[in-house]
């Protein structure tokens, strides 16, 4: 054998070196690869830019074929719950970001229940978790539970509505809440911080628990620690959306075109958009934990507390299994009915025979 076909075999060691360093390469690889998932709920009543906002986060548009229902329509809606799809690629990097519109909510004269259906469904998505966790195949589970709830709130009134209390007070235990004050636009500055400040004071004085930012560690660099300082300042958020792009001092920036001038949806100083997404962007992660160790695990002892036992995932084998055993017992039983009626004969040919 040549010494040109033996290929050496090529290694990074250095002395002093094991290679461990290395592992949180081959995670980010892999979670490259594999792609990412959330899930986004927005709550509020019709009208306040939901789809609108949601449209701007990601760029994108949800609802293609959306149809608004009129007047008419509204009086007889009750409340849905809307789920859209859609998978984002940015920079080699997969999400499959799942967006869960509520309309009709808050739109009857009555809402005393309206918030029952979207209850329901988070809770739905916990149990679905739940059955396919316990499955024998959990190799290719779908994450549907809610990871995150935007809930907006009116900047047409003096603070909360009984209806927004009454929401957050139900799922503040299920769902990590994030309130965002819709259509900032309308408000001055001064009523923005004033607003802002009315709503906090409410939430706190009902014992809401809202999505808490967590903490930054020592080791972090000023930078970050800055912005998460006001990050927690801005909660609530106050924003606005848009979709068109204007042209301002020969730049293009999306925005609303109003007779006194633009409103930048991108600028931190005419609205919270900026610091509303890069909260969503940068703490998507722990969202995540938050939801699957808190809220998932809370509905898990729950549900495992009660003693019911968890309804198994239906697969292809245990669906044939089922068909192959009722098909067993009614052989059975109609084998029983033979004999059963051949020996009712019996007895009424012995009677007959009998003097």
């Amino acid at each position: 054998m040549s010494s040109e076909s033996v290929k050496t075999f090529a290694s990074l060691e250095t002395p002093g070196y094991v290679g461990f360093a290395n592992l949180p390469n081959q995670v980010h690889r892999k979670s490259v690869k594999k792609g990412f998932e959330f899930t986004l709920m927005v709550v509020g009543e019709s009208g306040l830019g939901k789809s609108t906002l949601v449209n701007s986060l990601f760029l994108t548009d949800l609802y293609p074929e959306r149809v608004v229902p009129d007047a008419v329509e509204k009086t007889h809606q009750t409340v849905k719950l809307d789920a859209s799809t859609v998978e984002i690629e940015e920079r080699g990097v997969k999400l499959r970001l799942t967006v869960v519109d509520t309309p009709g909510y808050g739109d009857a004269i009555d809402n005393t229940d309206c918030f029952r259906a979207i209850i329901q469904y988070i809770d739905d998505q916990f149990e679905r978790f739940l059955r396919d966790e316990s499955g024998l195949n959990r190799r290719n589970i779908v994450d549907n539970r809610i990871h995150c709830c935007f809930y907006f709130i009116s900047p047409f009134g003096h603070g909360l509505k009984p209806l927004d209390i009454e929401f957050m007070k139900q799922l503040h235990n299920k769902v990590n809440i994030v309130p965002v004050i819709a259509k900032a636009d309308v408000l001055t500055k001064k009523e923005v911080l004033r607003l802002k400040k009315r709503v906090m004071e409410e939430i706190e004085a009902h014992g809401i628990k809202i999505y808490p930012l967590p903490d930054c560690d020592s080791d972090e660099d000023e930078d970050y620690k800055e912005q998460v300082r006001q990050l927690k300042e801005a909660v609530p958020f106050a924003v606005c959306g848009a979709n068109t792009l204007l042209e301002v001092r020969g730049r293009k920036v999306r925005g609303r075109l109003y007779p006194w001038g633009v409103v930048e949806v991108e600028n931190p100083d005419h609205c919270d958009f900026i610091k509303l997404r890069t909260m969503l962007i940068t703490h998507m992660q722990d969202l995540q934990e938050v939801t699957q160790e808190v809220h998932y695990e809370n509905y898990r002892s729950e549900r495992l507390a009660k003693g019911a036992p968890v309804p198994k995932r239906a697969t292809a084998a245990s669906e044939d299994k089922t068909g192959e055993k009722d098909r067993i017992l009614q052989e059975k039983e109609a084998e029983l009915r033979r004999m059963q009626e051949m020996l009712a004969k019996m007895q009424a040919q012995m009677q007959q025979q009998q003097p």
